[in-house]
């Protein structure tokens, strides 16, 4: 019976999440320059005194809508995700971000996570798939407090890199495309890996989003899911 119930509480949840409506870059969560409404996030390492806040004085979280998009500055590393935010079976995920001056912390990691589940269990979990501002990229898995490298730091010439402070910021789009057990995985419309799912223990079904480590000053213009 216990089984029964959590099953049930599982199928309304996600039948809730897939109900609401993906966040249109182009249309505020809310009102322009407030923090959007209806996401979440998840620190690394949990802190309740950690908010997200519209103030960029503040100590939180600097995340509001700025549209087309978001922006986003964080301080601790964490997720970033709104609950419309489910990639499953066949699809291809994508993000566009602005990374602005990193004041020579060019080693913060940025980009995407997908295959997220548990979100607000001490046993989540996720795969990600990060850039930086060396022109390098990662992916890594978590489970729970353990995290596992797939692929490490691994140069990219395709990776474009903040080096001009006369430029306000650079663009890179970032893609995942799942198909079957293949994962494919994108920076400027560039294939740059391929994981086999089989490999990772884990499925890309799930949930997707933003992952953002430390001190990272970031627009985000578009995230978004496809299933073409």
């Amino acid at each position: 019976m216990k089984a029964l119930t959590t099953l049930l509480i599982l199928l309304l949840t996600v039948g809730f999440a897939n109900a609401q409506t993906m966040p249109d870059p182009t249309v505020p969560q809310g009102e322009n320059l407030k923090v959007p409404e209806g996401w979440e996030f998840r620190l690394d390492s949990p802190n309740d005194s950690v908010v997200l806040t519209d103030n960029a004085e503040d100590e939180g979280i600097y995340f509001v809508n700025m549209t087309p998009g978001w922006h986003l500055t964080t301080g601790p590393r964490g997720i970033f995700w709104h609950p419309a935010f489910i990639a499953e079976d066949s699809f291809t995920i994508h993000t566009d971000l602005h990374l602005f001056n990193p004041n020579g912390r060019n080693r913060e990691g940025y980009g995407l996570f997908f295959g997220g589940k548990s979100m607000k269990s001490p046993e989540y979990e996720y795969i990600y798939f990060l850039i930086r501002n060396t022109g390098d990229f990662l992916l890594k898995k978590r489970v729970g407090e353990t995290t596992e490298t797939v692929q490490g730091w691994t140069a990219s010439n395709q990776i474009k890199i903040y080096d001009d402070p006369e430029v306000s910021s650079v663009l890179n789009s970032l893609a995942v495309e799942v198909d079957g057990n293949t994962m494919n995985f994108f920076i400027n419309s560039e294939q740059v890996a391929t994981i086999n799912a089989n490999d990772l223990e884990l499925d890309a079904n799930g949930v997707f989003g933003l992952r953002v480590n430390h001190a990272v000053n970031l627009h985000v213009e578009d995230i978004g899911v496809s299933t073409e």
